[in-house]
């Protein structure tokens, strides 16, 4: 990921001046109330279910209701052949507490929290970038609006998702002063939910901050132990039969919506076995990579690009990445935002054009212009080829490749970027090969 100058990034009052221009903030505040307006007259112009149907938030609730019923049924039920529960029994047990509400009312929370979730992150990401007071305000209003109308985002809108929810908690638990001893535990709570935060952990470890990662990682443990405690025979079926290894359990690994190294493996070979071999191969490669360029950024001071990296690099490590968990791209935004507006002369520009590409990759393009589904968010996904037609995903060919595996290709370019930049911080670093940098991975401090 392209990136600003070393100091920049710590939350030390370094950002841009707190008295921006007089008409940053209204003007701000202005885009933000008609991107929210438009969202609402989206919503209310089209038929129920169309914008928002919350599926996904249908199946926590029903896993919900089977932890307090029915604890034996959590991992053998199915919404329809093929769809299992596949968060964690500690998950379950919150999705329990969520059930006690009526439909309607746990609905509409969802949404609403998860509009406040996409401020939250993008509040906390400027404050840890150096952002203070108006400008602070102003860019969290305007990012927040364009964030709104990226295609992950409505997708997790449309499906009563929990992955904005997840993003606001570990982005909390990283923007905490080191200082305070709990820091970690909101990434092993987020762990304990849905397990792809746990790559924050080797990334904790190889930056240093041992005492956050055993935080994250005993927090974690725990959330298992609860687990075990209120829903014994659930968690043996989930931890000790090989159920959480099962990518299979959540739907079709080559689907078009499935953005990850797998997906793209799947899609090009033919099959789920042919192509697993070769995705542990890539994807131990990548997380290798991606998880050291990660630390190496954070050690040079630029700790915001390295926990963007390093949820960059779990997108793509994990074997279900739905195009809805690409919310992460958000922040991302406000990482090449600052990084374009502290630049000079052609850096900058080179800065806003990549902003401007990622939006333009992840953005909620309408699905159509006309008729009942005019301005319904679809994205690029699957754009040269119509949509999401399956029979064609073992069958790509030309810009079929590209439309089918956007985000992840996306992603990758995004990670090679990252790397390039730890890569010269490293070469750059006091005594020409990293020396500095080096030296500082290979100490373990204390606790």
């Amino acid at each position: 990921m392209a990136l600003a100058r070393p100091g920049l990034q710590r939350a030390s009052g370094t950002g841009p001046q707190s008295s921006p221009r007089a008409w940053a903030l209204p003007v701000a505040a202005i885009v933000c109330a008609l991107a929210l307006a438009a969202y609402l007259a989206d919503l209310f112009l089209h038929p129920a279910g169309k914008m928002l149907d919350w599926y996904d938030l249908n199946v926590y609730n029903d896993a919900g209701l089977i932890a307090r019923h029915s604890p034996a049924r959590l991992y053998t039920w199915q919404l329809r052949p093929g769809i299992k529960f596949t968060y964690t029994p500690f998950a379950a047990l919150g999705f329990a507490a969520g059930s006690l509400l009526s439909w309607t009312v746990l609905r509409w929370l969802m949404t609403v929290a998860s509009l406040a979730a996409l401020a939250g992150t993008v509040w906390l990401t400027f404050g840890a970038l150096g952002w203070r007071g108006r400008s602070r305000a102003a860019a969290v209003l305007g990012l927040t609006a364009a964030g709104l109308w990226t295609e992950p985002m409505q997708r997790g809108l449309h499906l009563g998702q929990i992955e904005p929810l997840l993003m606001l908690l570990v982005v909390w638990d990283l923007c905490q002063p080191d200082r305070r001893w709990w820091k970690g535990a909101g990434i092993g709570v987020a762990a304990g939910i849905k397990l792809v935060p746990l790559i924050f952990i080797p990334y904790l470890l190889l930056a240093g901050r041992l005492r956050q990662a055993a935080v994250a990682t005993a927090t974690f443990a725990g959330t298992v132990a609860i687990g075990f405690i209120f829903l014994p025979h659930a968690s043996g079926k989930y931890w000790l039969t090989g159920y959480v290894l099962r990518p299979g359990n959540v739907g079709d690994a080559g689907s078009l919506l499935n953005q990850s190294l797998l997906g793209l493996v799947v899609r090009a070979v033919g099959s789920v076995r042919a192509g697993t071999p070769i995705y542990y191969a890539v994807a131990a490669l990548v997380a290798v990579l991606g998880c050291t360029a990660a630390a190496v950024l954070d050690r040079s001071g630029r700790p915001v690009a390295g926990w963007l990296t390093c949820a960059l690099t779990g997108l793509l490590f994990s074997p279900i990445s739905w195009d809805h968990h690409w919310i992460w791209v958000v922040p991302a935004l406000a990482l090449f935002t600052d990084a374009a507006i502290r630049a000079r002369g052609a850096a900058r520009w080179a800065f806003w054009a990549l902003a401007a590409v990622v939006f333009a990759v992840f953005g909620a393009w309408p699905y159509h212009y006309t008729g009942p589904l005019a301005f319904i968010p679809q994205g690029l996904l699957g754009f040269f080829t119509g949509r999401h037609p399956q029979h064609m995903k073992y069958y790509l060919a030309g810009a079929q490749v590209i439309g089918w595996n956007l985000f992840v290709l996306a992603g990758l370019a995004l990670l090679a970027l990252a790397v390039i930049a730890a890569v010269r911080i490293w070469l750059a670093a006091p005594g020409g090969s990293g020396g500095s940098i080096g030296s500082r991975l290979g100490r373990m401090p204390s606790l």
